[in-house]
């Protein structure tokens, strides 16, 4: 048999690599996607409720504040999933107990929660709130 040096490599497909990458994704990076996630499904809700009530002709306190809505939903996406990282997302310390947070945890949650925001937000308001009439 054959030394595991002498048998060529197979290349792997693009295909292949991402799969393996999106099965292997570092814990941080799951983490951040996840807290991003969770607030964004829970506001956009919120948003869908707010909006099928005012199509629907309810006086609401204050009119219609759909574009203010969405724009609190986006600031409180990100800095939700901004501190939600930094409370979650330790820095790596090597050995020891010691558990160290940075800047880079929160910006590494801002950073995943920008898409999640925007892809959360069309998916409520172009794909479920059609449904719901």
């Amino acid at each position: 048999m054959p030394a595991p040096a002498d048998r060529p490599v197979r290349q792997r497909s693009w295909a292949e690599v991402r799969w393996r990458q999106f099965r292997n994704a570092p814990r941080p990076v799951v983490r951040a996607v996840a807290a991003s996630l969770g607030v964004a499904v829970v506001l956009a809700i919120a948003y869908v409720v707010y909006d099928v009530a005012l199509s629907r002709g309810a006086a609401l306190p204050g009119g219609d504040l759909r574009l203010l809505a969405l724009s609190v939903y986006v600031v409180a996406v990100l800095v939700a999933g901004s501190v939600l990282t930094y409370l979650v997302v330790p820095q790596p310390t090597g050995s020891g107990t010691v558990v160290r947070r940075s800047a880079w945890s929160a910006a590494l949650g801002f950073f995943a929660a920008v898409p999640i925001a925007y892809l959360v937000m069309v998916v409520a308001v172009q794909v479920i709130r059609p449904l719901l009439g």
